[in-house]
């Protein structure tokens, strides 16, 4: 049986995780590629922290951990440092951690997803709801994330160095 996400009044509600790892003093963040057609030939401010809806009685961290692994296939383990919320444009709040890990980029399982393409068309597709992962310098991260998840990365700058973002 299948959950709907929770809402709110201003839309969905989505909770995600944002790995990281400091590599000889530099810092990496882990980023997601949505899978399917729509997302094929976009790269700048179309990639994302793994992170998806908030089912009914779920927490948000535990939202964000059982996303991570979904798409992902790595089970996240805390430490979490919590990163807050941020709302994208079109309503969507995301609320996000951060946990210090390591990945392989090039063997992640994601979930799958299915939908109707194009719209309309009557035509379903089946397809990866994470096409590929990489590792991005806090710089890329902001260039290649959507606009409104790229304040996640200076948030987990701001924790790293001891302040309050």
């Amino acid at each position: 049986m299948t959950t709907r996400p929770a809402s709110t009044r201003s839309g969905v509600v989505s909770a995600g995780l944002l790995l990281f790892r400091r590599t000889a003093g530099t810092l990496e963040v882990f980023l997601a590629h949505p899978g399917g057609p729509f997302w094929r030939d976009r790269d700048a401010g179309a990639w994302t922290l793994p992170k998806g809806g908030v089912h009914e009685g779920e927490s948000l961290l535990a939202a964000a951990c059982r996303e991570f692994e979904e798409e992902t296939g790595v089970r996240p383990h805390g430490p979490y440092l919590e990163l807050g919320s941020v709302r994208q444009r079109a309503g969507k709040r995301v609320h996000a951690w951060a946990w210090e890990g390591d990945a392989d980029a090039g063997t992640i399982v994601s979930n799958v997803m299915r939908a109707e393409w194009p719209r309309g068309s009557g035509r379903w597709i089946t397809y990866p709801e994470v096409d590929r992962c990489g590792w991005f310098s806090p710089e890329r991260a902001r260039a290649h994330l959507n606009p409104a998840q790229a304040e996640f990365v200076p948030r987990l700058e701001a924790l790293l160095r001891g302040e309050r973002p």
